[in-house]
């Protein structure tokens, strides 16, 4: 293969990048198919995710896990490409995958690098030519296709030349893993636009004299709510809430992260999160279970149904002495023990950002491609996919599902 041209270059080689440069060699045996990535060590994001073990998908996805885009447009693109292939497509190069109790699919290795070295391989066994470290810093679009200019390396020995171009180069989340954001300005110099962009599944944070944050490593199950100013409940999460010097994460945190920064970021600041402590609980339930507690104490209460150092804070909040006997609290302390336990409405300050991130909200909008075959409808010859498009997922393999799915398409789409 020439060393200076192809038929068809992806632009990262990532998730979504390796799915594209695999399908887009399948479908077009013999094409002179290269996937060029700023990494030095290619799949870093693919390493870290799911603590290591790559959490691969999900067993159940459909576009009500995803934000930012057109529920109707993202469901199309997903099936083109459903779990079931996935899961296909994954035992066919020799990773299995189990489910856990949660929905999550893993490699039964338990090892991201099962995951990253199969599609590796893959890639090279479909005869993908893997370029790195080749960061693209300019594409420009000719009359037979795209020539692609080398980042801080002038001349045209620094030059790519291509027929098409698969743009799968990532957002802003984890750029120690190699993800900077470049794709959207090679996106806008292509013609295309960009939603405004904001960190997703982060951790947030709270003023650090809150007493949330002296629970570093406290978790519990809860109900994690974002509120209007009227109190209508915009969107909610159940799952555990990891409590930490900064703040809160966990699964519920993370998953509404967006939501919370999305709103903020748009100055609409009237939003309030709120944590329900004791979401097996109505406050009108909670309430009798206090007026009913004689001689035992709120503290003692809390802390059979919740970790006993979050239970004293609860108590803290409410204001309520959590030594006092349960006759003995008036009816104003058992409704503020009701609201700390079950409303407690935590000040958020911002979050982690992009570099504890794991995906980023908003992208290159699914409405300037065409779904079936994610290409550009502002530039012929130029597909998108991945964490590009204006696509975010829930924790739990989803956004791997939207990679694989629109990759998937692109490739198959750019190799026709």
């Amino acid at each position: 293969m020439a060393s200076d041209s192809a038929d068809i270059t992806v632009v990262g080689a990532g998730a979504a990048g390796l799915m594209a440069s695999i399908w887009a060699a399948r479908t077009r045996p013999g094409a002179r198919v290269a996937a060029l990535d700023g990494a030095r060590a290619l799949g870093a994001k693919i390493l870290v995710a799911g603590g290591g073990r790559c959490n691969v998908t999900h067993d159940e996805v459909d576009e009500r896990a995803f934000a930012g885009d057109s529920p109707n447009a993202i469901r199309k693109v997903l099936r083109r490409f459903p779990v079931e292939r996935t899961i296909e497509f994954f035992r066919a190069l020799g990773v299995e995958l189990k489910r856990e109790e949660t929905g999550k699919l893993f490699p039964t290795t338990d090892s991201a690098r099962t995951v990253l070295d199969a599609l590796l391989r893959a890639a090279r066994d479909a005869g993908v030519e893997l370029r790195h470290p080749w960061r693209v810093g300019a594409i420009t679009r000719t009359e037979d296709g795209f020539v692609l200019a080398r980042a801080n390396e002038p001349g045209d020995a620094a030059r790519w030349r291509s027929r098409r171009v698969i743009l799968a180069t990532g957002g802003l989340s984890l750029p120690k893993t190699g993800s900077d954001g470049g794709g959207y300005a090679l996106a806008r110099s292509l013609g295309h636009t960009v939603t405004a962009t904001h960190p997703a599944l982060v951790p947030l944070t709270l003023p650090r004299d809150h007493p949330l944050c002296a629970l570093s490593g406290v978790s519990a199950e809860a109900t994690v709510e974002l509120r209007s100013a009227t109190g209508r409940r915009l969107v909610a999460f159940d799952g555990p809430v990891l409590c930490a010097h900064f703040g809160l994460s966990g699964p519920a945190i993370l998953d509404i992260s967006r939501y919370w920064l999305t709103r903020a970021d748009d100055g609409r600041a009237d939003a309030a999160l709120v944590v329900n402590w004791l979401p097996s609980r109505t406050p009108a339930a909670l309430d009798t279970d206090l007026a009913g507690l004689k001689n035992l104490t709120p503290m003692r209460f809390l802390s059979e149904r919740m970790p006993e150092r979050l239970a004293r804070v609860v108590c803290v909040v409410a204001g309520v002495d959590p030594t006092t006997p349960g006759h003995q609290l008036t009816r104003e302390g058992r409704r503020a023990l009701v609201d700390a336990a079950t409303q407690m409405r935590v000040p958020v300050t911002g979050s982690r950002g992009y570099l504890f991130a794991e995906v980023t909200a908003g992208g290159v909008p699914l409405s300037e491609v065409r779904l079936e075959t994610m290409e550009s409808r502002v530039c012929a010859g130029l597909h998108l996919c991945g964490e590009v498009c204006n696509v975010d997922g829930r924790i739990g393999g989803y956004n791997f599902q939207w990679a694989w799915s629109s990759g998937f398409v692109a490739g198959s789409a750019a190799g026709a």
